[in-house]
């Protein structure tokens, strides 16, 4: 590869895919829950709380040796060693769980409002993670796609909270746990690909909106949102 280009590749930012550990982050955030909820059924609360802390510094040395960035192993240590700690002082298996089902709350509850405010969380995280002004705003088309982002956000968050609330309150931690896995990755990627969707829409009509030759016949109304 010419220096140039080993330079450009040096310097390109990570995707989300890889802020997120990749295939091995998919695979060791499923694996302590899971493991906490199996070693916890036959040897008990301690054991599963050690095991599943084993597993999240394994995933921080693994990524230190192969000099991987850290982001996602140390944000997945803090997750276990506080849903562990709950789990301790609370002596019983599903505090494990407790921290996940109210941030499903709080994050659906975020969505919503600001889909209320008219500045849909999807959109402006879009533009912030960009250094983007949030010229879509003012597209009403634009807007109301971002909107349905959102809302297809918050439904994933709401169904998180609802389905798993259920569960912690019959006592049922194995399925917390399965349900823990089972709507985690597959329902954030309905979310993403909505995300997706709506910033390609977006940015069409940015485009569009630029060069008026290039629009079609019916761009949709715009609209100024102070």
């Amino acid at each position: 590869m010419p220096p140039l280009a080993q330079d450009t590749a040096a310097k390109r930012p990570p995707t989300l895919w890889e802020q997120t550990g990749g295939l091995s982050g998919l695979f060791f955030s499923a694996l302590p829950p899971t493991t906490f909820a199996i070693v916890n059924s036959f040897a008990g609360l301690a054991a599963g709380i050690w095991c599943a802390l084993g597993i999240a510094v394994a995933f921080l040395v693994l990524r230190i040796a192969r000099g991987q960035p850290l982001n996602p192993a140390i944000g997945g240590f803090a997750g276990i060693a506080i849903a562990s700690f709950i789990a301790y002082r609370t002596g019983s298996a599903k505090g494990y769980f407790v921290v996940d089902i109210w941030w499903a709350l709080a994050g659906a509850g975020a969505l919503v409002v600001s889909i209320v405010v008219r500045r849909p969380l999807v959109g402006v995280l879009w533009s912030v993670a960009n250094r983007a002004p949030l010229t879509w705003r003012r597209d009403r088309s634009s807007v109301r796609g971002y909107d349905l982002a959102t809302a297809a956000a918050a439904a994933v968050f709401g169904a998180r909270f609802l389905v798993q609330n259920w569960l912690y309150g019959e006592d049922l931690t194995g399925w917390l746990a399965f349900a823990k896995i089972a709507m985690g990755y597959p329902l954030t990627v309905v979310a993403v690909v909505a995300a997706a969707g709506a910033v390609r829409h977006a940015e069409r009509r940015r485009s569009h909106l630029r060069d008026p030759a290039r629009s079609p016949s019916r761009t949709g109304s715009r609209m100024d949102v102070p």
